[in-house]
């Protein structure tokens, strides 16, 4: 991707979430220059990969294979063998009309994917196999703690305000339906180096031609911008 497009895609997000009136701590808005002097007291934001992340799964099509996310509150995956400390995370999903999202699952994270508003948001669903492969069975998943059965690849519809929840090893795509959605994700600790399993091969985060200087930082852009 072309660092002007991650720019323009950001200030695009920007005006939605106002238009949502969802607010974003003060870091989201820093410039480059600002982290300069920021970024000790910031250790909790660059170790835990808060913030912007911007990605087209390596597909180069942002339009139809794209998302825009921001990660508010993250804990550390070491904790979870002692039970202690953050052991959640929370993230912002903007999900555009037209855009989808490749079917994955996560090995360990379960997770509640909301919509906060805007248009419908719409799951497709299937079952692993044991081999990570799509099962032909029914799947079981809760919508606001109401259990209900859908046929392998069928659909739930979430309307703005409700959620589901997604276990760990349940494959899942999602796209927004008649405008765009600002979906809410409140979630295991969450790790996206280690803990996604495309069905199809994709790139997690993009390689950026670095056309113009960036607006914001993407939280994959910290280990080359805050050395």
């Amino acid at each position: 991707m072309q660092r002007s497009q991650i720019n323009a895609i950001l200030r695009d997000v920007d005006t939605f979430l106002r238009a949502q009136q969802f607010y974003l701590p003060p870091f989201a808005h820093w410039s480059p220059q600002d982290w300069t002097t920021r970024v000790d007291a910031a250790r909790e934001i660059v170790d835990r990969k808060l913030g912007w992340d911007i990605t087209d799964f390596g597909r180069g099509d942002y339009a139809h294979y794209g998302l825009a996310l921001f990660t508010l509150r993250n804990g550390d995956p070491m904790a979870l063998a002692t039970g202690t400390g953050k052991l959640y995370a929370e993230k912002i999903l903007i999900i555009a009309v037209g855009q989808d999202n490749p079917l994955h699952f996560h090995w360990r994270k379960t997770e509640d994917i909301i919509n906060r508003g805007g248009g419908d948001l719409v799951l497709e669903l299937y079952a692993a196999t044991d081999d990570d492969g799509l099962s032909p069975g029914d799947v079981t998943v809760t919508t606001d703690g109401l259990r209900r059965m859908v046929p392998a690849g069928g659909r739930v519809t979430l309307p703005p305000g409700e959620s589901i929840t997604i276990p760990p090893r349940l494959y899942h795509r999602f796209w927004a339906d008649g405008s765009g959605v600002l979906a809410g994700e409140v979630s295991l600790v969450n790790d996206d180096q280690t803990d996604n399993r495309f069905y199809e091969p994709n790139g997690r985060f993009p390689t950026i031609e670095e056309d113009e200087p960036p607006l914001y930082l993407l939280c994959s852009d910290y280990a080359r911008y805050l050395q």
